[in-house]
C-alpha cells in the first residue's frame, strides 16, 4: 500500500539538467502542490535577468504560502529557502547525463520557450551553461551538500533517475 506524500513544501535542487523541474511538475501534479520554477522568477524575456530585490521580493512571496515545490539552485537564496522547507531533494546526477539532457532538451524546444522558464527565453545551450555543468560537482556540489548536512531540515540524496522514480512511485496521488 502506498503511503501519503507527507510533505507540503519542498525544495529540489541539483544540476542543470538533472531534471528539477520535470520532477518539481510530476510532483505537483501527483500531489496537489503549486510549483515554483525559479529560473521563471529570475529571468525576464531574451535572458535577461530581474534584480537581486526583484527577485528576492518574488521568492518571498512563494516562501510565505502554505505549500510548494520550488525547483533551482540560486545558491545565494538556498539557505533562506531551507528555513521554510520540510524537505530538500538533491538531484545529485552523473554530469555526462545532465549534459545529454540539456541537449536533448533544447533540441525538444528548438526555437520555443520551455513550459518552466519565462515567455521570449528561447532554449539554448551556451559554452557558459555547458562549462557551468562540468563544473558543478566540483564547486557548486559541495556548497549545497554543506548547508544540506549543517541544517536541520530533512533530505533526500538521488544518484539515478531510477532511484527518485522508485521513491516518487511509493506515495499515493493527492
Amino acid at each position: 500500500m502506498k503511503k501519503r506524500f507527507p510533505y507540503k513544501k519542498v525544495l529540489i535542487v541539483g544540476c542543470g539538467g538533472a531534471g528539477k523541474s520535470t520532477l518539481a511538475l510530476e510532483m505537483g501534479k501527483r500531489f496537489g502542490l503549486p510549483v515554483v520554477h525559479l529560473d521563471k522568477l529570475w529571468w525576464l524575456p531574451d535572458w535577461q535577468n530581474c534584480s537581486e530585490q526583484e527577485f528576492d521580493e518574488m521568492l518571498s512571496a512563494k516562501l510565505i504560502k502554505d505549500d510548494w515545490i520550488i525547483d533551482g539552485n540560486y545558491f545565494r537564496t538556498f539557505e533562506e529557502r531551507l528555513k521554510y522547507a520540510d524537505l530538500c531533494i538533491f538531484l545529485d546526477y552523473d554530469t555526462e547525463l545532465c549534459i545529454q539532457s540539456v541537449y536533448e532538451r533544447a533540441e525538444k524546444y528548438k526555437g520555443k520557450t520551455r513550459p518552466d522558464m519565462t515567455d521570449g527565453c528561447i532554449e539554448q545551450v551556451n559554452d557558459e551553461f555547458k562549462n557551468w555543468i562540468i563544473s558543478y560537482k566540483e564547486n557548486f556540489r559541495p556548497r549545497m551538500l554543506s548547508k544540506l548536512q549543517n541544517g536541520s531540515v530533512p533530505y533526500i540524496i538521488f544518484q539515478t533517475r531510477a532511484a527518485t522514480a522508485k521513491w516518487l512511485d511509493g506515495f499515493a496521488n493527492a
